[in-house]
């Protein structure tokens, strides 16, 4: 028998580039992906041209059939999955589903999540973890259900963060831990090593919810490695952000990298101050030298270039 017929048949659920990259080690590992299912094209940009997702893309440029509903419980949707007759379902950074479809497949449908579950349930793992300053993360494959990354877990796989690591460098961190994951995943529930552990709830602390207006506003009355932490695990996107004031003009800044200074200083907190062609924040135990910064209308650059051509008065703060 070849290493094909040894693999379960899938059918992969998945919308961004991360779930893109997942595809591709299943299609190299000789899985026999019978369709993709992704997010419907979207108008993006100025232009509002209409926009694939990054696993549509990808599944054109192999081949593969590709589906994109906009209703999960439409019957010709159902019908169509039915007839694929998958042993499995693949799930990655795709909407929830519901029952009827994940209950289908004859060993279940399993999800990739980017988290040491149960801790950082939702939508933005990766940003909150480092928004918290955890020193580890990891991924975890497990059985979905009726609740939002709450199913029976199989496999995790841990690794440390580093003091500088940001939401870009800790998600292509991740990838190429979660790729495997699923692929040794997929192997054990095939063969029937695998057992699935229900989740221990009484270890969840923290959750990662969706990132919002609300939650991405630095708030500069906390301590200086807090900030920190919030910008890293925002940066490159969405971006931490903060009302700021110059010339008596109010605006929106985003900061996307910074290093703390702590020194003593006479200053009020939350000036801004420019020394030596750099930007600081002041706080209560020291500055945070504002390394890449983003003012209204203006490219994200470094403070550097931002002062080349702009000018913060004496009174100049955040808000």
């Amino acid at each position: 028998m070849n290493k094909e017929n040894n693999n379960p048949s899938l059918v992969f659920f998945g919308t961004p580039e991360f779930a893109s990259y997942c595809l591709n080690a299943l299609l190299n590992s000789n899985f026999k992906v019978l369709s993709v299912v992704t997010a419907p094209d979207k108008k993006a940009g100025r232009g509002k041209k209409l926009t694939s997702s990054a696993v549509k893309q990808f599944a054109k440029s192999k081949g593969l059939i590709i589906l994109q509903p906009t209703n999960l419980k439409s019957p010709k949707f159902i019908s169509q999955l039915i007839e694929l007759n998958a042993d499995v379902f693949v799930v990655v950074a795709f909407r929830m589903l519901p029952r009827v479809v994940w209950s289908s497949p004859k060993l279940g449908t399993i999800n990739l999540h980017a988290s040491l579950l149960p801790n950082y349930r939702g939508a933005a793992p990766i940003n909150w973890v480092l928004i918290n300053g955890e020193e580890k993360t990891g991924v975890t494959t497990f059985f979905i259900d009726e609740k939002i990354d709450s199913g029976s877990l199989l496999l995790q796989k841990e690794v440390l963060i580093d003091p500088l690591e940001n939401a870009a460098t800790l998600h292509d961190k991740l990838l190429n831990l979660g790729a495997p994951l699923i692929i040794e995943t997929l192997k054990g529930i095939k063969s029937g090593i695998l057992t699935a552990k229900k989740q221990n709830i009484s270890k969840l602390k923290f959750e990662a919810p969706k990132l919002n207006i609300e939650n991405t506003k630095l708030e500069w009355g906390c301590k200086l490695k807090i900030i920190n932490n919030k910008i890293k695990g925002l940066s490159p996107y969405p971006g931490a952000w903060s009302f700021f004031e110059n010339n008596g003009i109010r605006g929106r800044l985003k900061i996307f990298s910074a290093e703390i200074i702590y020194e003593e200083h006479l200053f009020p907190i939350n000036k801004i101050l420019i020394k030596e062609h750099k930007i600081y924040i002041t706080g209560a135990e020291g500055y945070l030298n504002c390394l890449e910064i983003q003012l209204p209308n203006k490219k994200r650059m470094t403070a550097k270039a931002l002062l080349n051509g702009y000018k913060f008065d004496p009174n100049s703060r955040v808000l």
